[in-house]
Order: C-alpha cells, then sequence, then structure tokens
C-alpha cells in the first residue's frame, strides 16, 4: 500500500470486517479510487471479541457477501468463530482489496468546500465521500452496580469472555439473557459449571419447526427485507433485542426452563448490590413466559403462511413448558453460593466521538436513512437494522453494500441525489 499522508481518494471507508469488505467489494468491481481504514486486522472482531465455542445463530446458506457465497460442505450448518474469520479473511484474499490495516482512524471533519479530511494514525488524508463501516457495538457497557461488588469477584463484559476454564473456579453469574447471555450461560452450563443466570427481556425463537430451520421459514416469508421504517414502533426498532437461540451441535433451541431444571438458577432483573449480597426483582417467571410467548407468536406466523402458500407439511406440537419456579429468589449472597465471577452480557455503546460532523442524535446513534446522512458524502454502513432486520447478518450487509455503492457512484459521477429524508414521515 502507498502511503496515507496527503493522499486524496473519492471514497475512504473505515472499517476492514464485513461491512467495509462489501461496499469495497463494489468500489472494486466499479473502478472507484478508495481506501480501507483498518485500526487492527481484517474481520478482527470475529477472533478478539467472541468466545471460543462461538458460532453462527443464522445458517450457513446466509452466508453470502459480494462474489463470494458460502461454498462450503455444510450449507444449512452454522460456521465457528475461527471458521467465520478465516472465510472472512479469505473473502479480502479473494479481491484485494486496498486495506491498511493497523490504521487508526482518530477525526473526520467536513472541509469547507466540500469532501473530509481524515486523520489517522498513519497520517492525514482527503476525501470526497467517507463511510463508517465501524458497526454498531463498540464499548462494552458495564453497569453502575458493577462498581459495588466484591473485589475478589472477577468481573467481565461478554466480549472478553473466553470459555469455563478461563474463569475461576466456582459458580458464574451471568447477567443478562440476550444472544450472548443465553449462549454463554449454556457454554458454562454444558462445562458443569454452577450458573446464576439474572433475566431481562430478551425473545426467544425456536430453531425448527415443522422440519425447517426457523431462520429459513422467516426469510421465504420476506421477515427479513421489511424496510424499519414499516415495522411496528418505526425506528425504535433498532433498540430491540435479538431473538436467543444456537448453532451450537448442529443448531438448537435454548430452553432456560430445561437449565433451571438441570440445576441452572435463574433470578429476574439485577436491581442492587450491597457487600457482596445481589437483589433482583421477582421478574423471571414473567421473563420466561414472555420469551415463550414471542416464540410462539413466530410459529403463528409460518403456520399461517404454510396455509396461504398451500404447502403439505405436517403440523407440530406445541412447546409446553418444562419447568416453573416455584418462589422467585430475589437476593443472592455471592459467598454463600460460591459465585467467583460475573459475565455481564447487557449490551455495548456507541462511540463515534472521532466523527466531528453534526449527523448524532441525542443518544450518539447517526441520523440517517438506509445508511445516507444529511451530510452530503457521509454514509454510515453495517449498523443493525440499517435498514432491514437482515441488516445484521451476511447476505443483507452485501444488499446494503451494493445500495450505498450505488450512491457512491452518482455522487462521484456529479449526479444529482436526493435529499434521503425528503418524503419520510416522523
Amino acid at each position: 500500500m502507498t502511503g496515507l499522508d496527503g493522499r486524496h481518494v473519492e471514497v475512504a471507508v473505515v472499517g476492514g470486517g464485513q461491512a467495509g469488505l462489501a461496499l469495497s467489494w463494489y468500489l472494486v468491481r466499479d473502478g472507484v479510487d478508495h481506501v480501507v481504514l483498518e485500526r487492527d486486522t481484517v474481520a478482527h472482531d470475529w477472533a478478539d471479541r467472541r468466545w471460543d465455542a462461538f458460532t453462527l445463530v443464522t445458517p450457513n446458506w446466509q452466508c453470502r457477501l459480494p462474489g463470494y457465497p458460502y461454498e462450503g460442505p455444510d450449507p444449512d450448518g452454522f460456521m465457528t468463530r475461527d471458521e467465520v474469520h478465516a472465510w472472512l479473511r479469505g473473502y479480502a484474499a479473494s479481491f484485494g482489496p486496498p486495506v491498511h490495516e493497523g490504521t487508526t482512524v482518530t477525526g473526520v471533519r467536513e472541509r469547507p468546500l466540500g469532501g473530509f479530511t481524515v486523520t489517522t494514525s498513519a497520517g492525514t488524508l482527503t476525501a470526497d465521500q467517507v463511510v463508517v463501516a465501524t458497526g454498531g457495538y463498540h464499548v462494552p457497557v458495564l453497569p453502575a452496580v458493577s462498581a459495588r461488588l466484591p473485589a475478589d469477584v472477577v468481573q467481565l463484559h461478554s466480549a472478553a469472555y473466553r470459555s469455563p476454564d478461563a474463569l475461576p473456579e466456582g459458580a458464574v453469574l451471568v447477567v443478562g439473557s440476550g444472544q450472548s447471555g443465553a449462549q454463554i450461560a449454556e457454554d458454562l452450563h454444558l462445562a458443569g459449571r454452577r450458573v446464576h443466570l439474572a433475566l431481562g427481556r430478551a425473545p426467544r425463537c425456536a430453531r425448527r419447526y415443522r422440519g425447517r430451520d426457523c431462520i429459513a421459514w422467516l426469510s421465504d416469508m420476506g421477515v427479513y427485507d421489511v424496510p424499519v421504517a414499516a415495522q411496528a414502533g418505526g425506528l425504535a426498532k433498532r433498540e430491540s433485542t435479538n431473538h436467543y437461540m444456537t448453532g451450537r451441535g448442529g443448531g438448537r433451541d435454548i430452553d432456560l426452563r430445561a437449565f433451571a431444571r438441570e440445576g441452572m438458577a435463574l433470578h429476574g432483573r439485577l436491581t442492587g448490590a450491597e457487600g457482596g449480597v445481589l437483589t433482583f426483582a421477582p421478574t423471571a417467571e414473567a421473563s420466561l413466559d414472555h420469551a415463550d410467548a414471542v416464540m410462539e407468536s413466530i410459529k403463528d406466523d409460518i403456520d399461517r403462511w404454510i396455509a396461504a402458500q398451500g404447502l403439505d407439511v405436517p403440523p407440530e406440537p406445541r412447546y409446553t413448558p418444562v419447568w416453573r419456579p416455584d418462589a422467585e429468589r430475589t437476593e443472592l449472597d455471592l459467598v454463600a453460593a460460591g459465585v467467583t465471577s460475573v459475565v455481564w452480557a447487557v449490551g455495548f455503546r456507541t462511540d463515534y466521538r472521532w466523527v466531528g460532523v453534526g449527523v448524532f442524535d441525542g443518544t450518539g446513534h447517526p441520523t440517517h436513512h438506509r445508511g445516507v446522512t444529511h451530510v452530503p458524502g457521509l454514509l454510515f454502513l453495517g449498523l443493525p437494522w440499517l435498514h432491514t432486520w437482515g441488516s445484521g447478518r451476511f447476505e443483507a450487509v452485501a444488499r446494503d453494500a451494493e445500495h450505498l455503492a450505488a450512491h457512491l457512484r452518482r455522487r462521484a459521477a456529479g449526479v444529482p441525489v436526493a435529499d434521503p429524508f425528503v418524503g419520510l414521515a416522523g
């Protein structure tokens, strides 16, 4: 790669994960002068922020990037962490994107006459257009209550969790029951660890129903293609929690009730801590019921679609809860319970402080329509719900990248581009 200091490009792409690579594929194809700026190495998040036993939740057949479909031996299986990392590294090698690894972007500023100044650890360049493709999960969140836990309790965020063996001996408390929390609790439980799980309001989805993976049904139904603005609640849908299930062992349900029957301790929402004693709201049963209700509603949708299509598919018995709490425990003494570590699976916050352009709302999220902001030439890619639910999946990242690549080409060619917010409600 040539040096960056003093260089001018048409497009600077910030981030060398699947989103930045997908966009670069289109730009390489179209001959658009660009660079991809990656602070670490290509696709490093897949190796650095997932645990050892991590698998995709989405089937391998959904792993399609521009010019690079999954062609492995198990399309209905689920790639592991290391397989995804290798797959993405292979993608980059397949078309040679102009990636500058080990290059941290420290500032993006508008230039007085148009375009942007991009300051990096390898020098300063200018670009007519900038695409921020760093995803939406930047800084791991530790809640304020974490500061009230005893100093000898090991605490780590789910992004830093690697394996049961990497934690000290003893019981483990996992806080949060979204995709990561539920899967980490499963990982610990299967390893024979005593697990306490503080439940949130995360929904769940069955892995399979009526003979197929539920994701296959939902894909055929077009669920992943509905724009966020058309969803119930509109743009607020971007804050929704993903349904928990797992691709582990070839893919299966995560049934927290079954884990409880086998010895996992389920608690409601964590509300406080004092002197090593944690308190919980009595919400565990309601959380389990909510998760099951969402799962069953998805099955209802699948049933209706099967009937509307006239498909000859045998019916399937519905889920019956295998466990209910006799009484909800609202306190947990960490010492008495032998809890020596806590895994916080409570999410991330965004950090766009390096983007010195006024495109953010009061919560620090970029304001955009399909990734296009009101500032000409500044775009975002790779965000959950960027356009649809599918935007968080490989195949729809490809679709989002194609849309933005067309926008970039039009601007580069001097073709007038319509205001992306004109005509939008709200």
